[in-house]
């Protein structure tokens, strides 16, 4: 099996494409490889199935134009509670203080639903965690090396040539260009740039 990271992002797709067998108004997932090496504290720091569906319940209440958060996406309330019940999780009965209702887990009934799916998707990133722990300092490995790991939320700025500039994920900008609206060149990171912690 391919361990590089679009044939991981290929296996989360096919993983999000079986939830919406089950949740046809889930949304397709714009950009899998965004959750390779992303963590939040409120979403769950490992990529895991159980992760992929607590971010689905963000997917279908987006498409049912319901708030399931609040305090800047931390606080889960009880409508991402009563979506995440639909799709086969379970939370326990008090909410947690700063992140409400988000740590969820699979129920007996979705983990058998899923079982194929779930062990396909942990074949994929036990490959993906082999073939990047193999990695060597020595290694190229873009801008997110550079600038520390895009887990936890961190950001850097990057710039373009009108001065115009975003925060971003390096790993975000490292898949593909994100062009300024104002001069049409792509934002780029300059050496140095200020490494910022954004809480998830």
């Amino acid at each position: 099996m391919s361990t590089t990271p679009p044939v991981l992002a290929a296996e989360l797709a096919q993983a999000w494409a079986d939830i919406q067998r089950y949740h046809s108004e889930l949304p397709d997932l714009a950009a899998p490889e965004s959750l390779i090496g992303e963590s939040s504290s409120a979403c769950g720091a490992e990529l895991s199935f159980e992760r992929l569906l607590h971010e689905a319940v963000h997917g279908i209440a987006a498409a049912r134009g319901v708030r399931d958060t609040s305090r800047a996406g931390r606080y889960h309330n009880r409508r991402f509670l009563a979506i995440a019940e639909e799709l086969g999780l379970d939370h326990p009965e008090e909410p947690h203080p700063s992140s409400g209702f988000s740590l969820v887990t699979l129920n007996a009934e979705a983990r058998r639903r899923y079982r194929p799916t779930i062990e396909r998707l942990q074949r994929a990133l036990k490959a993906h965690t082999v073939a990047t722990a193999a990695d060597t300092k020595r290694s190229f490995r873009g801008p997110a090396a550079r600038h520390g790991s895009s887990g936890g939320g961190v950001r850097v700025k990057a710039v373009c040539d009108c001065g115009r500039n975003v925060r971003v994920v390096p790993s975000v900008l490292a898949q593909a260009p994100i062009v300024c609206g104002g001069c049409g060149k792509p934002f780029r990171i300059p050496e140095g740039a200020e490494v910022v912690a954004v809480a998830g």
